[in-house]
């Protein structure tokens, strides 16, 4: 049996509260993150682990060509993955040039 939390036997209420406030911290927290990341991204990616990793994620996306009578939602599946590869391989490149 579920058990009945103020959020649920107060009903919606709890959803017109509005969005999450951001502060200074978070700001500065995503400042952060966008400076380390391309450097953690290489470092993930880095030795002969890291570039068979890269290379078969290359190969299934970026590499492949589906036919002309492929359905629209497989044009767009792929077309997400390659996004997602190409910004870690670029990620992984800005951080082995030092960020």
């Amino acid at each position: 049996m579920v058990k009945n939390n103020s959020a649920a036997a107060g009903g919606w209420g709890w959803f017109d509260a509005g969005p999450p406030q951001a502060s200074e911290n978070a700001v500065e927290t995503e400042n952060d993150l966008s400076l380390d990341l391309p450097l953690a991204t290489a470092r993930c990616f880095r030795g002969a682990d890291g570039e068979k990793v890269l290379a078969y994620l290359r190969a299934i996306t970026l590499e492949r060509a589906l036919g002309p009578s492929a359905p629209d939602t497989l044009l767009r599946h792929l077309e997400g993955q390659r996004q997602l590869v190409a910004q870690l391989i670029l990620l992984v490149q800005r951080g082995r040039d030092g960020g």
